[in-house]
């Protein structure tokens, strides 16, 4: 019997904690701890996975922190700061010790350093504003010495880097990506030089060469661009993607069926229209020796915002998923065909919607 525990997110003032028997193929949940109002996207601390950092999506943003404990259950908040702005949709912790949260309703950012004490948060860093008619943050992720903000509302990926003076949380734009216009950019994720971007407005995977200069000037051209959204849609379906994961190959290929010898890209659908009886749909794709379409797998959820890949431990061998709406709630699927497909293997309906994950072991 090998257990899991599952950390989710959502719109409501609590964080449930799930265990999953991936043996059993059973997902239970387990408690529900009180948080602030809407923590709608939670992170691990990237060396001490007993931290959890969570945003409070209100007009009124704010960032918490937590510690899990052995059972999986959270203290109260340990820490709590302003986001500085309206809506903050995602957080993650950088190596850097500080924290990226950005505002998806008011266009700005911060990255908080914290004390020693990760769970302290230290008060007075710059609010970072993005210099666009509209802006709309939907993300933070750490590429190197950069941190890139995919900006759904002005089209861009935003490149920050530190202050030269290297004070933490002394960030500024110096560079920027573009996308396609219209596009809507929300998601990203880096594979060496490789830029792989989700685009909630058309509903597009896209791929760029990422230039080596944060002031090159022009476009970077599209390696690739694909529709995400999958076919025999009934009338009246409104397609707006939502997450992108990418798993790697697994060292060791022959060693179970879950292993694979090939990376990964897995892309939400979110039908915020008519429903599909079917639910919505996670789009595959091989992302080697190029970038090609697997298949689409339907979930019946509604509203794929939150999912997440399973930790090394296991191969990359889950992906936890959930929806925003309806009453569908969390789905466990287990990656089949070297990664290429999804098996659902367990289901838990005590909570109807979730909207995002971390896995603890």
């Amino acid at each position: 019997m090998v257990n899991f525990t599952i950390l989710a997110g959502g719109y409501s003032t609590f964080i449930a904690t799930y265990l999953f028997n991936s043996d059993a193929g059973t997902l239970s949940l387990v408690s529900q701890s009180t948080t602030g109002q809407n923590p709608s996207w939670i992170d691990l601390h990237p060396t001490n996975k007993s931290i959890l950092y969570a945003t409070n999506e209100n007009t009124e943003g704010a960032l918490q922190s937590f510690f899990v404990k052995q059972d999986g259950s959270l203290t109260p908040a340990l820490g709590q700061t302003s986001s500085g702005g309206n809506g903050p949709a995602f957080a993650v912790p950088l190596s850097t010790g500080e924290v990226a949260v950005m505002n998806f309703g008011s266009g700005n950012g911060l990255i908080i350093p914290t004390e020693e004490d990760p769970l302290q948060f230290t008060e007075g860093a710059p609010l970072i504003s993005f210099p666009a008619p509209v802006s709309h943050p939907h993300m933070a992720l750490e590429v190197g010495s950069e941190v890139f903000v995919p900006d759904l509302g002005a089209d861009t990926i935003w490149r920050l880097t530190q202050a030269d003076n290297g004070a933490p949380g002394q960030y500024a734009i110096h560079g920027q990506i573009d996308q396609p216009q219209g596009s809507g950019p929300r998601h990203i994720v880096v594979r060496g030089d490789q830029l792989y971007t989700v685009h909630e407005l058309s509903s597009t995977l896209t791929q760029q060469t990422i230039p080596s200069s944060p002031s090159s000037p022009g476009p970077a051209p599209l390696v690739a661009n694909f529709s995400v959204i999958p076919p025999g849609l009934p009338a009246g379906a409104s397609m707006a993607a939502g997450e992108i994961l990418l798993a790697e190959a697994s060292p060791s290929p022959a060693q179970g069926s879950n292993s694979s010898s090939q990376p990964f890209i897995y892309v939400s659908n979110r039908n915020v229209g008519v429903q599909d009886p079917r639910g919505d749909a996670i789009a595959i794709y091989a992302v080697e020796p190029e970038l090609r379409f697997v298949k689409h797998v339907f979930t019946g959820l509604d509203q794929i915002r939150g999912m997440e890949l399973s930790g090394a431990g296991s191969g990359d061998a889950f992906l936890v998923a959930a929806g925003v709406a309806g009453d569908a709630g969390v789905v466990v699927f287990r990656r089949t065909q070297g990664g290429a497909d999804l098996e659902l293997v367990a289901t838990n309906r005590d909570v109807p919607t979730r909207s995002s994950f971390v896995w603890l072991d």
